[in-house]
């Protein structure tokens, strides 16, 4: 990505940020996060990321119906040649994360044995023995 698609997508992202914390009123649509923002290379599309701890389907209906709002109020807070088409995903990283975590906690790893004290023969413990063969 270039400097100016990351600056666009930053700028996009603490706008869109902003206006769902502050300024829409969609229950639907409380406690969604931007989690990202992609932007193509003119910067006429914009791929918005978002989670919430809702329901998924309920969530992207709500920036459906918001996706004009935001996209207005984006325009008259930038001065981007034109206001890229928003198109917005739900960010699957969250749930993936979470499904890790519960497995790494389900794991049941045994303790480790302390090493036997002995010299070169506890260090070399768990390499492969070294055969002569005459």
């Amino acid at each position: 990505m270039t400097i100016k698609q990351e600056r666009a997508a930053q700028l996009i992202h603490e706008i869109i940020g902003e206006l769902l914390m502050y300024e829409v009123t969609d229950p639907a649509l409380q406690g969604v996060t931007v989690t990202g923002v992609k932007v193509d290379r003119e910067i006429e599309y914009a791929d918005v990321y978002v989670h919430s701890l809702d329901d998924a389907d309920e969530v992207m209906a709500g920036m459906a119906r918001a996706a004009g709002f935001l996209r207005r109020e984006l325009a008259a807070r930038t001065r981007f040649r034109r206001t890229p088409v928003l198109h917005f995903h739900w960010d699957v990283a969250m749930d993936r994360g979470e499904r890790i975590d519960s497995l790494l906690a389900s794991l049941e790893i045994p303790p480790q044995a302390p090493a036997e004290e002995g010299g070169a023969d506890a260090d070399n413990a768990d390499a492969p023995e070294e055969r002569e063969d005459e």
